[in-house]
């Protein structure tokens, strides 16, 4: 199997992963309030990939200066992560008390244009013609989708577009370290720890947590935070190491579509004839992404002069 099919692989299990976990945090956030939900399920994240990255670090300790080099890069890594993926989920969950789940949905799965947009301004790398087309395809899929009523913009909804720019960043901060040769497993660790510690601190100055409440929700903050936390995050780290940043990007857009797909199954949500012409437009373009080059030659040189 090619590393770049590996990679669609990884991120296509992240995507369905995070889009089931839409169903756990709906139920989850009638126990407790948005960040203690978070602080938690990041911290439990972190703690499953623990035995996981000692697996691993025996392993690598074989060449001591390589591994100094590493453990370096990779805690600035994860510290980085950590920071941007708290920022973006921060703002998603302020912007959703405020403005309606689809909106919220549609306007967070615009980083699917803002990545190659910041690829483009801070690379001066091109995607080309035919994965714009996939991108702006799924982009009208996306509104099919998730906006039901005509679309106005308000705060909650400019919130959102805060953090569809923060999650457009976190990619790229991946990309960025994925090519300085990290430890993958235990940059994703160490990114929930950081987003973990920092939802702690604003779950302490502005929420009233109680153990009866967390306890109540217990199955979904551990299926959130192993499923989604634990294993997405580090599929997502993982599968980018071997796929462009704006395909990886479509490919982990396919969260909406199975969010949908899965309230429809776990929840009953009704899905009308519109919303599934949006999963079938998005899916396809998915698809189609995988089968475009990754960059014209011009950000082809100017990615190897990067690297």
């Amino acid at each position: 199997m090619n590393k770049k099919l590996i990679g669609s692989v990884l991120l296509f299990a992240a995507a369905v992963l995070w889009g089931t976990t839409f169903v756990a945090q709906s139920k989850g956030m009638e126990y407790v309030e948005p960040f203690t939900y978070n602080s938690i399920r990041m911290y439990i994240g972190g703690i499953v990939l623990i035995p996981v990255v000692l697996v691993f670090g025996r392993k690598n300790q074989k060449n001591s200066t390589a591994a100094a080099v590493d453990t370096h890069t990779t805690v600035k890594g994860g510290i980085c992560c950590g920071v941007v993926l708290f920022a973006a989920s921060s703002l998603q969950q302020c912007g959703m008390v405020m403005t309606s789940a689809g909106k919220a949905g549609f306007i967070t799965a615009l980083y699917i244009v803002i990545v190659p947009l910041f690829e483009l301004i801070l690379f001066k790398r091109r995607a080309p013609a035919a994965l714009w087309f996939c991108i702006v395809i799924a982009a009208f899929g996306f509104y099919l989708l998730c906006i039901k009523k005509g679309f106005t913009l308000d705060k909650g909804d400019v919130l959102i577009l805060f953090c569809s720019f923060f999650f457009a960043g976190h990619i790229i901060v991946v990309d960025h370290f994925n090519k300085r040769g990290v430890n993958g497993i235990l940059m994703s660790c160490l990114q929930f720890f950081t987003a973990g510690t920092l939802m702690l601190i604003v779950m302490l100055l502005k929420e009233n947590p109680v153990l009866d409440s967390i306890i109540a929700a217990r199955y979904t903050i551990l299926y959130a935070g192993i499923m989604s936390s634990g294993l997405a995050y580090t599929f997502q780290i993982i599968g980018q190491k071997h796929t462009p940043p704006a395909i990886a990007t479509l490919t982990m857009s396919l969260e909406s579509v199975i969010a949908a797909v899965s309230g429809w199954a776990v929840l009953g949500e009704h899905l009308s004839h519109k919303e599934l012409l949006g999963c079938v437009l998005v899916f396809a373009a998915v698809l189609a992404s995988q089968f475009t080059p990754s960059s014209d030659k011009k950000g082809a040189e100017v990615q190897v002069l990067d690297t």
